[in-house]
């Protein structure tokens, strides 16, 4: 049996990665910050017995070591790092930007993943997969930008990827890919009802995705569909 972690689990894309895998019979770990409130989670981890629920807050590296430290002798075949926050979106605009949500956003979407990735190595190394795949965003591409704005969300998914592609580059001669992946624009929370397609398409073809993969692409930016992003 393979086994999958996913951060922000309990809704959204985290929630429909963990649905899909443990019904095709993965070892799901399921985490996400309050289990107790995780309806949704819990529903699915009582119909799916290879499906188990972690408490994590990415932002909070005492919370990953301590995950890390729960699972030390389990493998990880894939790592999703899901969780992400948009941060305060009315506070992204030139004259008008909250640094603090700023520094938080940074923790959540960045430091977090990162520190995901560090605690997890050996997991990652008894796996027979090995692979990290990181939810990223298109705004998060400076080639792309032609819009502004979004200060808060943008720079901390520029700088994601910025740290992934230097984790591609280290870790490559380890045998451990990295994915960097843009879902699309999903119909969750974040991305709101007018997006275009429901988390299950997204996860679907984010799932195939990381199936082909192998090391020649460890490093790259790809949308959900398979086409290749400029960073």
């Amino acid at each position: 049996m393979s086994n999958v972690l996913v951060t922000g689990a309990n809704r959204g894309l985290g929630l429909e990665f963990a649905r899909q895998y443990a019904a095709d019979g993965w070892r799901v770990f399921a985490c996400c910050r309050n289990p107790e409130s995780a309806q949704e989670l819990a529903v699915l981890a009582g119909r799916h017995h290879n499906l188990s629920v972690h408490r994590l807050d990415v932002a909070d590296h005492e919370d990953i070591d301590a995950l890390a430290g729960e699972l030390q002798d389990q493998a990880v075949d894939v790592l999703v790092n899901n969780a992400g926050t948009y941060g305060n979106r009315s506070a992204q605009q030139l004259g008008n930007i909250d640094y603090e949500d700023w520094s938080r956003t940074l923790r959540v979407n960045t430091l977090g993943p990162v520190r995901m990735l560090e605690a997890f190595l050996p997991h990652l190394e008894r796996g027979e997969r090995r692979v990290a795949a990181t939810l990223t965003s298109l705004m998060g591409s400076i080639a792309d930008n032609t819009s502004g704005g979004s200060y808060i969300y943008r720079t901390s998914k520029a700088a994601l990827n910025a740290a992934m592609k230097s984790a591609a580059v280290d870790l490559e001669a380890r045998g451990i890919g990295i994915l960097l992946l843009h879902p699309g624009w999903v119909k969750t929370d974040m991305g709101g009802s007018s997006a275009l397609i429901t988390p299950e398409e997204s996860i679907r073809a984010l799932r195939q995705r990381i199936d082909e993969f192998d090391l020649s692409r460890t490093g790259r930016f790809i949308n959900y569909d398979g086409r290749e992003y400029p960073w």
